[in-house]
């Protein structure tokens, strides 16, 4: 059995859970999701605020997704009661970004300016120029958001120009020699 499945995940006071056979709704102070259970393989139980991920058979299939399922649960309990927030910078003369609601104004060195518009439940804001923060309860939706934004302009290997993530370490190339 998956080892991360083992661990069992403590649900705090101020969110309520709802499990069926096939999904499970979490609801916090930050909003609400919901995730689709594949009930041929695991079962979801909760006892005394302490929520377990069992499998229901021993395939090998069964064990990879409870441990996915444990993951997913744990993901969506941090997120209505915390949140999720990456965040990104932009480096290059010149480059700048602007938010306006939800939708986030990009200059990026191109002929044009783009205009980003974010998906429901993700928030975005704009601390400076050359920094974009981006906030929500869904952690996949949250990452998915920040690498669409990154892959309007990726940085470059020789410069480091472009959009980056606050962590990531951008290796430059050295450039030719005659």
């Amino acid at each position: 059995m998956s080892r991360i499945s083992k661990k069992p995940i403590q649900v705090p006071s101020n969110v309520n859970l709802t499990i069926s056979d096939t999904e499970i709704i979490v609801k916090g102070p930050l909003g609400s999701l919901q995730q689709e259970l594949l009930e041929e393989h695991v079962k979801v139980s909760c006892e005394n605020n302490t929520l377990h991920v069992n499998t229901t058979n021993s395939t090998k299939l069964a064990h990879s997704i409870s441990g996915t399922m444990r993951s997913l649960i744990n993901n969506m309990i941090t997120g209505v009661t915390a949140g999720f927030e990456r965040r990104l910078n932009i480096i290059g003369v010149g480059y700048r970004a602007q938010a306006a609601g939800d939708i986030l104004n990009l200059n990026l060195g191109f002929s044009h300016p783009i205009a980003y518009k974010m998906p429901n439940g993700i928030s975005v804001a704009t601390p400076t120029q050359t920094e974009i923060v981006i906030k929500g309860i869904d952690k996949q939706q949250v990452g998915q958001v920040a690498a669409e934004i990154r892959s309007f302009r990726r940085p470059e290997p020789y410069k480091g120009k472009g959009v980056r993530y606050s962590d990531e370490i951008v290796t430059l190339k050295e450039t030719k020699k005659k």
